[in-house]
């Protein structure tokens, strides 16, 4: 660093600006120079050590010249890196391909092909506008990526809180069909698989208020009180059958595709599209009631993109908060009675019970918030 720092001062005094490269050269000579007289470390090279030598000449010449707080940071940071190199490298072992395959299209969609997209709206009623359906794409594989990488790291098989919560964060719908499985196969009793049904569903209330958040937050200053009061009312009866639980966990696995594929990605971006126009054009032609039915018509199998969609009209003042809150509501409540369906047939008549029960008690709170803040 401080031979970084003097060719800096040099090399601004004397006119010299190759001086500081022909310094770095002669860093690097010294330390191949190192490892060709240490034979045990020309075998086994550490690259990690010859990439902070070099940093670390190269912040020296960065303090000369002025932006010194973000020398320090690099600095702190490198540090960083190499004191937890241990804990970096059990993580990295215990991701996999298709995992780190994800991670790495989820990335390139966020920061490569996102900042690409025009802002500007497009086709009838101007309902498209790819730069927002893509922000909201990357949210809704981001938040679904964040859940799986939660239960991979969190040994799921001793936390059913875990399984219920982080399991809707990735798809409730697929947590609800698997332990509905789970339970007819005996792999689970049925009150464990319900409660875990109920609080994978509870988590798609979460999800809306930060999709609204990032998608309509004038919307959420009025549909955040009404998902708090369903979310207070559906948490009664999951928390009483979660603390009467024996204390053997759960050994059944969550059974899911990793989420955050690009082919999931792009199919939601297609699907919110096509409601998007639904939407729009129920709403031009039917008003409130068009866009009511096209909510409870697409929110039997999909919450998020109607949800969207409304949010997207109210953003665009073709939707009063009202409108868009009741059919956001109407959506979640389809896409309950819809599982509910599913959990009788596949899950058998006592889960069917318990499930029952306890959505009961969220539509509940859901229309109880609805006439209070509404």
């Amino acid at each position: 660093a401080l031979a970084g720092t003097t060719a800096a001062l040099i090399g601004e005094r004397t006119g010299t600006a190759w001086l500081i490269g022909a310094v770095l050269l002669a860093v690097a000579a010294l330390a191949v120079t190192a490892y060709l007289h240490d034979p045990k470390r020309a075998q086994q090279p550490g690259t990690t050590t010859n990439a902070a030598l070099l940093l670390c000449y190269l912040l020296g010449a960065l303090s000369w010249y002025g932006p010194t707080e973000l020398a320090v940071s690099v600095a702190v940071t490198a540090t960083l890196l190499l004191y937890f190199k241990p804990e970096l490298h059990g993580f990295s072992h215990r991701i996999s391909a298709p995992e780190m395959r994800a991670i790495l299209q989820l990335a390139a969609v966020a920061f490569l092909l996102l900042p690409l997209l025009p802002d500007q709206a497009y086709g009838p009623w101007q309902a498209i506008n790819p730069f927002r359906i893509g922000l909201l794409v990357v949210l809704i594989s981001g938040l679904s990526l964040a859940g799986y990488a939660a239960l991979k790291l969190l040994d799921h098989q001793h936390a059913v809180a875990a399984l219920g919560l982080l399991g809707g964060a990735v798809s409730s719908t697929a947590t609800t069909l698997a332990f509905s499985r789970h339970a007819r196969a005996g792999v689970v009793s049925p009150p464990v698989a319900a409660l875990i049904v109920a609080l994978a569903n509870l988590t798609v209330l979460l999800r809306l208020a930060l999709i609204a958040a990032a998608a309509a937050p004038q919307l959420l200053r009025v549909l955040a009180p009404i998902l708090a009061t369903a979310l207070a009312c559906g948490a009664i009866l999951p928390l009483r059958s979660w603390r009467r639980l024996p204390p053997q966990p759960t050994t059944a696995a969550l059974e899911m595709k990793n989420p955050a594929d690009l082919r999931s990605a792009f199919s939601f971006a297609l699907l919110f599209s096509l409601v998007l126009l639904i939407t729009a054009g129920a709403n031009d032609w039917l008003g409130s009631a068009g866009l009511f039915a096209v909510a409870g018509f697409s929110g039997l199998t999909d919450v998020d993109a109607i949800s969207l969609s409304a949010m997207q009209l109210h953003q665009q003042n073709r939707a009063s908060a009202a409108t868009a809150i009741i059919a956001i509501c109407v959506a979640y409540a389809a896409n309950l009675l819809f599982k509910l369906g599913a959990v009788a047939i596949i899950g058998g008549a006592p889960m069917a019970r318990t499930v029952g029960a306890a959505f009961a008690t969220v539509l509940a709170g859901l229309a109880l918030g609805a006439l209070l803040w509404l």
